[in-house]
């Protein structure tokens, strides 16, 4: 049961982060021009903001069911000594959590945002910034090894 919620945890990254991707791209485009906020834009926010609570909630659960995870609970002091498994059991879902609730607070202020502009503005601030974070803790050592 780890391995495939590991691997469905590992291929949804690919799509959260291309969701990420498009959003902050149509948002700097968008409030750089004239261009109107439309749905299709709203739906790759909301894509996006599913994709990245499915692959934390996905992750969350391999904290709780991986042998390696709970072994590192256990002797914090060596986890926290160690910067693998401190990068890979604290910063990782930390930083992600956090990323998630930007992602959910840029998708709030966008919907509720007045004009085109300031709705392009803050979904290239939020999913741009949750973007960044996400890429910055994605082990890439093991992801793509």
């Amino acid at each position: 049961m780890y391995s495939v919620i590991l691997t469905i945890h590992s291929y949804l990254a690919f799509v959260a982060l291309a969701l990420l991707a498009a959003a902050t791209i149509n948002g700097i485009i968008g409030s750089t021009s004239e261009k109107s906020f439309e749905a299709n834009h709203l739906k790759i926010n909301k894509f996006a903001l599913i994709a990245t609570h499915t692959m934390f909630l996905l992750g969350l659960i391999l904290l709780f069911v991986s042998p390696n995870a709970q072994a590192a609970f256990a002797d914090m002091k060596t986890t926290m000594s160690n910067s693998a498994s401190r990068s890979a059991y604290i910063e990782h879902p930390t930083i992600n959590l956090i990323a998630v609730v930007l992602v959910t607070i840029g998708n709030a202020r966008v919907k509720r945002a007045v004009g085109n502009g300031r709705k392009f503005k803050q979904s290239a601030i939020f999913f741009g910034l949750a973007l960044v974070l996400i890429l910055s803790r994605i082990p890439w050592s093991t992801w793509l090894g």
